[in-house]
């Protein structure tokens, strides 16, 4: 994989800002959309990013059923009183929409797993449309992976028919282009759909429903909203028994939760695709990571090298403790680290977005950059 400079379009800012990325552009020394930068691919680390997305996928779906079999929820902050919810949800397959498996390669080319994105990934609008239409202007000779808008829109159609409602903050640009984008490729879809806040969402007593604005009922309901916060509403409870479909569903509450990290490397150890994690950072020596067993954009994420603190970052999380990973044995790229996210659309890999920053912690503020594959 190799970083290139490249000279940004000259109109880029009103491009991209056409095609919906609107947000963190104002300023011009850091803007979050980075083409003057890029990356180049070739097909063999394009296949081992796949297979290790793959594996994963599965590493996952066995941990998930060792959890459940075994009863391991205490390690996972998990409540006595989610675990029907969360269980009858994996018992019945809901559907699973995305999900982002945040990677590095490390200095022997091979691909291993930081942590697993599986409840409300973002950056999905620039991996899936803003870089194709800068391949098409920039790389037109060249391919790129990326099929997440078709996957989209296929697994849709595959979803159960009726109108979908798409909620999220509305303090967050990032979730609601996000929320947005999704909400179009359910359209392409032909599927009937509406936006709502999260705080229109109601609760009718009487028909145990979930209702919008216009107390409508929401039978299906895409939340860009984790689960964590979700059941602590107030309206919580209602969800255990409700008609609604969530998602992603309740299940997911188990694939984007950090503490699986240890289980998956207690039930897989030496796998080639993780990273040695535990619940006990003195298993691992002085050099770790420590990271919250709930977070967003590496909020509250430490690492510590040779017993010192090399970097931090800020944030609200912790509070239901941490998990310890082992330091990736990567290499920064001309003084910037780039994490690869690939894309799970349906339970398939369906495509890369690479985010890089100049300190090792991948943040809100980290720019996201292209990449293209050589023919």
């Amino acid at each position: 994989m190799t970083r290139h400079r490249l000279p940004p379009r000259p109109d880029w800012e009103a491009t991209v800002r056409r095609q919906g990325l609107i947000w963190s552009h104002d300023d011009a020394d850091t803007p979050y959309w980075d083409e003057s930068t890029g990356y180049e691919l070739n097909e063999v680390e394009v296949s081992l990013l796949e297979e290790a997305a793959a594996e994963l996928h599965q590493l996952y779906i066995e941990a998930t059923d060792h959890v459940i079999q075994h009863g391991r929820w205490a390690e996972l902050c998990i409540p006595a009183a989610h675990v029907p919810l969360i269980r009858q949800s994996w018992e019945e397959d809901e559907f699973t929409l995305y999900g982002r498996f945040d990677l590095v390669l490390d200095r022997w080319g091979q691909p291993v797993l930081l942590e697993y994105n599986a409840d409300t990934p973002t950056a999905l609008l620039e991996a899936s449309v803003i870089q194709w239409h800068w391949l098409q202007d920039v790389k037109p000779g060249c391919d790129q992976w990326n099929s997440i808008h078709e996957r989209l829109i296929a697994a849709w159609q595959r979803f159960a028919p009726g109108k979908i409602h798409f909620a999220s903050t509305a303090d967050a640009w990032e979730d609601e282009i996000t929320t947005a984008y999704l909400e179009d490729t359910a359209a392409q879809a032909g599927r009937t759909t509406t936006r709502l806040p999260m705080a229109a969402i109601g609760w009718n007593a009487a028909t145990r429903l979930f209702t919008d604005e216009d107390e409508a009922p929401i039978r299906a309901l895409f939340k860009l909203y984790p689960w964590e916060w979700l059941l602590q509403e107030e309206f919580g409870p209602n969800i255990q028994g409700s008609s609604c479909r969530f998602l992603e569903p309740p299940w997911k509450h188990l694939w984007s939760n950090k503490a699986m990290l240890p289980i998956l490397w207690e039930l897989f150890p030496s796998h080639p695709a993780l990273l040695p994690c535990y619940r006990n950072a003195g298993l691992l020596g002085p050099t770790y990571v420590k990271k919250p067993i709930f977070s967003r954009e590496g909020a509250n994420v430490t690492i510590v090298q040779e017993g010192k603190v090399a970097h931090q970052q800020d944030g609200p999380y912790g509070s239901e403790g941490f998990i310890y990973q082992a330091l990736a044995e990567n290499e920064p790229t001309e003084g910037n680290w780039p994490v690869l996210g690939v894309w799970m659309i349906d339970g398939e890999p369906a495509g890369l977005g690479i985010r890089e920053d100049s300190q090792r912690i991948t943040a809100n503020g980290s720019r996201f950059v292209p990449h293209w594959i050589l023919p």
